[in-house]
């Protein structure tokens, strides 16, 4: 039996397709490798959304592929965006390697294309464009081997219909294109089976959820009287699977913010106070060259909306700094928006140029050494900002789902509430990954909540 074992770049969506592979490639016949040294088939699922997520996928392959010297047999494939993008070109930038696949097409082709592979076969490329009719996640998938997991993600909006002009993402993932509810829903249903109760929806654009060439099914109603499909899903998905206690989905966009959503992410036990909401900047003028199709004051009202509609909501933000033509005026306009908006926690990126995007076309002219230094305020600004907010949470006893030992101190547990806050504390006898346990805070970091289970 053939073992295998994946190496995953990127973004959640990435996380779980390599999911999805690993079951499809278990159904196949194929076992999971102790280790990458003695797999026989090695994946590296990519991303190209930033330049530095491609060199290292690049660099990751160019040493599998040298190790087939002391390892003949060894089957190296590439799949994710980055196999989108570079199409054949990949294996004249990487010698040796055994086959490529896009991320639409590998869930059906994986096990096939490695299979070849094996018998010897090289240069193997299929797009997703070749994809057969139905390679996206199947209900049966989530029940294929595996480690049980209390956290899971599921995948409800493929593709981007944005077209920022710094986004490589339309171009590698295609349009949007939601899947059904129900088939949605077998798929909620079986990561429940398998002990998942804390469950993320994804999207490139998810609260674009069912807005392009969607009907939403007759003979599935809304109790509650939601009209937008996101809503109708979450509480679809909240009715029949109670399982699942905690709902997430990401990532939002600020015009997604709906008085409709707001509704289910306040009426709806299961969906989180947790919003990640990528502003990207804070200049007007900026914003306007991104095509991100809102200004700061439309930006802060979905903020502020949010904030008034549901309680102890916590929003978290991606931002670029260094993006072509940012003056210092357009920067301390960033700083000054997410002060307003008191984020809990922010993700700040240097802008790099992606091929084939609008803003590739324009002069990369931030020095280097002042992005990193934008990157830099940004980030000590975030940990004071984070440190006021998570202070707040201090003497409050909070709802946490178990995770296990901290990364930072095995003889600690970690987990996190509904906020997406990480909460460190000393475990008790019989926890398990997966409890619910209330914890009392103590104290707070920037990023960090600690306390003590409330008994």
């Amino acid at each position: 039996m053939p073992s295998f074992s994946i190496h995953t770049y990127g973004c959640q969506m990435n996380v779980r397709d390599s999911e999805i592979l690993a079951r499809r490639l278990r159904a196949a016949g194929f076992s999971d490798a102790a280790s990458e040294d003695e797999a026989d088939v090695v994946l590296v699922n990519s991303c190209s959304v930033r330049e530095k997520a491609e060199e290292k996928a690049l660099g990751k392959l160019g040493m599998l592929c040298a190790a087939r010297r002391e390892r003949p047999g060894l089957v190296v494939g590439l799949t994710g965006c980055m196999a989108n993008r570079l199409g054949t070109d990949v294996f004249g930038l990487v010698p040796g390697l055994s086959f490529s696949v896009g991320p639409r097409a590998a869930a059906g082709a994986v096990a096939g294309l490695a299979r070849r592979a094996l018998a010897g076969s090289r240069g193997l490329f299929l797009s997703d464009a070749e994809r057969g009719p139905d390679d996206a996640p199947a209900a049966a998938d989530a029940g294929a081997g595996g480690p049980p997991a209390h956290a899971s993600f599921v995948t409800i909006l493929y593709g981007c219909n944005q077209r920022c002009s710094y986004c490589i993402v339309p171009s590698v993932r295609g349009r949007e294109e939601s899947r059904d509810p129900r088939a949605i829903l077998a798929e909620v249903r079986a990561e429940a089976a398998r002990g998942a109760k804390d469950v993320t929806l994804l999207g490139q654009s998810v609260m674009r959820y069912g807005r392009t060439d969607f009907a939403w099914p007759a003979d599935i109603s809304s109790p509650m009287g939601f009209t937008e499909p996101l809503p109708r899903l979450l509480e679809l998905l909240a009715r029949e699977v109670p399982a699942v206690r905690r709902l997430r989905f990401t990532s939002g966009h600020p015009l997604g913010v709906t008085a409709e959503l707001v509704r289910a992410m306040r009426e709806i036990p299961a969906v989180c106070a947790h919003l990640h909401l990528p502003m990207q900047s804070g200049s007007d003028r900026i914003l306007r060259d991104m095509r991100r199709g809102y200004d700061s004051a439309r930006y802060l009202e979905a903020v502020r909306a949010l904030r008034d509609g549901v309680p102890d909501v916590a929003i978290t933000t991606d931002v670029i700094v260094g993006y072509p033509g940012e003056t210092e005026a357009d920067f301390e306009a960033t700083r000054r928006v997410m002060e307003e908006a008191a984020f809990d926690n922010a993700f700040v990126f240097k802008y790099s140029p992606r091929p084939g995007t609008v803003s590739a076309a324009k002069p990369d002219d931030v020095p280097d050494g002042e992005k990193r230094r934008r990157d830099q305020v940004l980030l000590a600004d975030q940990d004071a900002r984070g440190r006021r907010l998570n202070d707040r949470w201090t003497g409050r006893t909070v709802e946490v789902l178990a995770d296990g030992p901290s990364l930072r101190n095995a003889a600690r547990w970690s987990g996190r509430t509904e906020q997406n806050k990480i909460v460190v504390f000393d475990p008790v006898p019989g926890l398990a990954r997966g409890d619910f346990v209330p914890v009392r805070i103590e104290s707070a970091r920037p990023q960090t909540l600690f306390g003590a289970v409330a008994l």
